[in-house]
């Protein structure tokens, strides 16, 4: 995995390790990595940059390895093919051999100039610092359909999580360990980050545009995205279902003695087929409505019991760090963690 060349490059354990997950980003790739270095270097801390190609098709696997060849502190894993947005992250996390982790997109909205407000958070002694959007510039649609999430996410879920907080954070190495150790395959980060604990504060910035290309997640994606954030941390919708046959079952019972006083006292003649039949396309829609919920919930438990991994590495590149001889964690050319060579995370 290393070659000689690498060998005579070896670096210190680093401070700080940048994971970013990538799908076809050649446009923003190289300005990225240029604000990142000026952002590292001025810190004047140990650090590396580990990107996460998720099976691109553009040019950015070749840009990735240039990088990786001129620059010593960038690492590279290239997965087999586009597991999505959350697999790359988990994918990164396992890699990553810094002392605090930080997670950002790939487009340059995520400003790397935040960083060193994360890293004087982190010092503070705060083990967790996630960025929360203070404004949005995509389209009107899309800020609406975030800002529901959010709230529907805070209203149901079972855990705080924060609002407007994505994946743009830093965390302490002892969380990213926390949540590596975590069994889960299918990974809503945001919320597994909030599950781990620690200590967590918040940190407002304005979220950019996107710097070039075209945005990779869809409202598809999205949709996707925000059930199975759901559907994980939540048990409300099954819940849900019960109250609503419940509701339902009462109101039937109401409707029962109507037509039963009606039909002995004011012995009426049959009628209201128009309601009859609103109400039976009523039940249909909630039954199919909540079956629906239900496969969501099979569909995870589905996906969990067949212990696929979540991601598949083709190819790491990084090159080795120098090791304290009290310092036992660490392996020369290897991650931090005992078990980093685990791929199914």
């Amino acid at each position: 995995m290393h070659d000689n060349h690498d060998s005579l490059m070896a670096l210190s354990i680093p401070e700080i390790s940048v994971v970013i997950p990538l799908w076809n980003e050649q446009e923003n790739l190289e300005a990225l990595h240029r604000r990142l270095t000026d952002t590292l270097q001025e810190m004047e801390l140990p650090y590396e940059i580990v990107f996460v190609n998720d099976g691109s098709q553009d040019a950015t696997p070749w840009t990735l390895d240039k990088l990786y060849s001129d620059d010593p502190h960038v690492a590279v894993v290239h997965l087999s093919r586009n597991f999505g947005h959350q697999p790359a992250v988990s994918a990164g996390l396992e890699r990553a051999r810094g002392r605090a982790v930080i997670v950002m997109d790939g487009d340059l909205q995520d400003p790397p100039e935040v960083i060193p407000q994360f890293v004087g958070s982190w010092r503070e002694g705060n083990d967790v610092v996630y960025a929360v959007r203070t404004e949005r510039k995509e389209n009107v649609v899309m800020r609406l359909c975030y800002f529901a999430f959010y709230r529907l996410l805070r209203l149901i879920g079972e855990l705080d999580i924060p609002l407007d907080s994505g994946d743009f954070c830093l965390m302490d190495r002892r969380v990213v360990d926390a949540l590596r150790s975590l069994p889960e395959r299918t990974r809503f980060v945001r919320g597994l980050r909030t599950y781990v604990g620690f200590r967590q504060v918040g940190l407002e910035y304005e979220r950019a545009a996107r710097a070039a290309g075209r945005p990779k997640y869809n409202f598809r994606a999205l949709v996707r995205l925000a059930i199975d954030g759901l559907i994980s941390f939540s048990s409300h919708p099954l819940r849900l279902a019960a109250y609503m046959g419940l509701a339902t079952a009462g109101l039937a019972g109401i409707l029962l003695v109507w037509v039963l006083y009606d039909a002995f006292l004011n012995h009426s003649a049959p009628r209201g087929w128009a309601s009859l039949s609103v109400i039976v396309l009523f039940l249909g829609a909630m039954i199919m409505l909540f079956l629906g919920i239900i496969g969501e919930y099979i569909r995870l438990i589905f996906l969990e019991t067949k212990q696929r991994p979540s991601y598949i590495i083709s190819e790491y590149k990084a090159r080795p760090v120098v090791v304290e001889p009290s310092d036992n964690s660490l392996e020369q050319g290897t991650p931090s963690h005992p078990r980093a060579e685990v791929e199914w995370r």
